[in-house]
């Protein structure tokens, strides 16, 4: 019979060390948030939120699957209340699958939670580098129309 050595202490996760930049809006920015998240996970997106819900409580509902890493909640950033939705990341594609049938529909706080696949990379901006402003005209050098009487000196 072969002995199989036991199993040493977790290996830890490759968190996403580069910058990650978005553009919405016709604004480009960096976000400084995905760099706590893990690279190459599986990311659900867990809607319909109650305004209760917390990282923690949506951490305790997904923390039954093995692969769990993260869990965040999406606030206001004025306000601090919850928006009713947040992530979840897991790092094995079995327990993804898993999830997403086992837990859509089910309660997360007071209200059924309805997963979908998030599609946080094909928002990223692939460009790198930093947020470069257009370049604008000198004004003598603009076309424009004149709107109501001119006013000269």
């Amino acid at each position: 019979a072969r002995s199989v050595p036991p199993p040493g202490p977790p290996q830890p996760v490759k968190k996403i060390g580069k910058p990650v930049f978005r553009n919405a809006g016709g604004d480009r920015w960096e976000d400084k948030s995905l760099a706590d998240w893990p690279e190459n996970d599986y990311r659900i997106f867990v809607g319909d939120l109650g305004t209760e819900c917390t990282d923690e409580t949506l951490a305790r509902a997904f923390a039954k699957y093995s692969s769990f890493q993260k869990a965040r909640v999406v606030k206001d950033r004025h306000s601090g209340k919850s928006k009713g939705f947040g992530f979840v990341s897991l790092m094995d594609g079995g327990d993804y699958a898993r999830a997403m049938k086992e837990m859509n529909g089910k309660y997360v706080g007071n209200r059924p939670c309805k997963l979908r696949k998030s599609d946080w990379t094909t928002r990223n901006d692939t460009r790198s580098g930093p947020k470069v402003a257009p370049r604008r005209k000198p004004l003598d050098k603009r076309r424009h129309i004149p709107i109501g009487p001119s006013i000269k000196r």
